[in-house]
């Protein structure tokens, strides 16, 4: 066979038949979840609540179906950016198929994404969200009695360089130029450079960077707080509320970065609780399992009196020396806190905690680090909850991907095809066992086969 060579300057055909067009014949992860939400009905479900929000007529649009799956993309092949979606898709043969795309139909650009999202209210991607619980439900891959809560940060499409002061507008350069003209550093009239900015700012002492007095001009609803691994941004707060039983997502709020834990446990259950209803779950939330951050006597007093969640929440360990003061304090706050306190030290109670962080803390491993959900590239908390509620919906059907067919990714389908089980998976490990054998040793066999035919012929055998 003569080798091919590669021209570079060919001219393309004014005119290709469909019939000569690429095609693929698909990946199995999303022809098998195409399946599943077409078996679902998802297209029209979706079409129809979609509906009220576009015009009777005109040119038809993007369809929902694809702008959904989109998003779903997006945590499966763990792409942050609306950009890095749109072009994934088009690059992609498998994945125009999973769209829906005809191979002479582009796929949609970034900028429709963000049309789309701006169309539909948060509302809309609630009920998709609760569509895929009633999903999982369905396929008996839902409880929801117990519940681990958990937070983490997201980093905001924001930079800490753009804050401005909220009373002057001033931005930080102007900020650190009127305090060196007040302590004296400089002149008053005189332009310090950035060298002299940073001296005088790693000098003076008490700097603190509040909330309450900066914000970004980009981002106004982003905070500043503390990541995980100790540096300082603009950032949003994503609360998760995890079955312990199945390890889905029932709810997967998004709150202000400076919102603390104690304050937002209690909005989180009771949207867990109320999603559970709208997927047409009649179970009720019974235990709610977190860690010593969540603990406060009145979030306790709270949930012991106003709620029917008990709670398995550890207490954080007082300096030595030091104990609980139960003075001018009402005797239903200290009843809460001692039957939590009996809860959590329990058997039950310390088997949930180990529940609790494993589980929990893996969803956002699956959606913050494999998922790229922990870098926004949008601003403002409404469309940041949009699409982080979408990357939840994909972590669900990706659990129920794994329950079904054995795969939670398009990247974990190798594993799955290495983890077999059964009399089929015993049957070819054997069959390749003795494949292999019998060639290692096949050279071996006939040579001693020749052997013994030379000696009962008698024949000289070669030293």
């Amino acid at each position: 066979m003569a080798m091919g060579r590669r021209n570079v300057e060919a001219q393309g055909q004014l005119w290709v038949p469909t019939s000569q067009l690429p095609r693929s014949p698909g990946h199995v992860f999303y022809v098998k979840l195409n399946e599943l939400l077409a078996e679902a009905g998802f297209d029209r479900w979706v079409e129809n609540l979609c509906q009220p929000y576009y015009a009777e007529t005109g040119r038809p649009g993007i369809p929902p179906g694809v702008y959904f799956r989109m998003l779903l993309v997006g945590y499966f092949e763990g792409i942050s950016s609306q950009r890095g979606i749109a072009w994934r898709c088009a690059d992609s043969l498998s994945l125009r198929k999973f769209l829906g795309l005809a191979s002479n139909e582009e796929s949609p650009d970034h900028s429709s994404l963000s049309v789309i999202r701006e169309r539909l209210p948060h509302e809309v991607h609630v009920a998709v969200f609760e569509w895929v619980l009633t999903l999982a439900r369905e396929k008996h891959a839902l409880n929801g009695k117990t519940l681990g809560v958990d937070s983490t940060t997201l980093e905001a499409n924001a930079a800490m360089k753009s804050i401005v002061r909220k009373d002057t507008g001033d931005d930080w350069k102007t900020y650190l130029t009127t305090l060196m003209r007040a302590a004296g550093a400089i002149g008053p009239d005189e332009k310090p450079t950035v060298e002299e900015l940073k001296r005088f700012d790693k000098s003076r002492q008490n700097k603190t960077v509040s909330n309450d007095e900066w914000e970004s001009p980009h981002d106004p609803d982003s905070r500043i707080t503390k990541m995980k691994d100790g540096t300082t941004h603009l950032a949003y707060k994503a609360e998760h509320a995890v079955d312990l039983d199945t390890d889905m997502i029932v709810a997967a709020e998004i709150y202000h970065a400076d919102q603390s834990d104690t304050f937002t446990l209690e909005d989180t259950v009771n949207a867990a609780q109320l999603q559970l209803h709208e997927s047409g779950s009649h179970v009720e939330v019974k235990d709610v399992v977190a860690d010593k951050g969540y603990h406060a006597n009145e979030v306790l007093e709270t949930f012991a009196e106003e709620t029917p969640y008990r709670t398995y929440i550890p207490e954080p360990k007082l300096p030595a020396g030091r104990q609980r003061v139960w003075i001018d304090k009402p005797e239903t706050q200290r009843a809460a806190v001692y039957a939590n306190r009996r809860r959590s030290r329990g058997e039950r109670g310390r088997r949930l905690q180990r529940q609790r962080s494993e589980r929990v803390e893996r969803s956002f491993a699956h959606m913050c680090e494999t998922g790229g959900a922990r870098r926004t590239w949008l601003c403002g908390i409404d469309k940041v909850r949009k699409r982080y509620l979408m990357a939840a919906a994909a972590h669900n059907l990706g659990r129920l991907m794994r329950a079904l067919f054995g795969m939670g990714t398009p990247r974990g389908l190798p594993a799955a095809a290495g983890a077999l089980s059964g009399r089929g998976c015993v049957m070819q490990l054997s069959q390749f066992a003795f494949w292999r054998v019998w060639t290692l040793a096949r050279p071996v066999v006939s040579h001693r086969n020749s052997f013994f035919a030379i000696i009962q012929n008698d024949a000289p055998v070669a030293a």
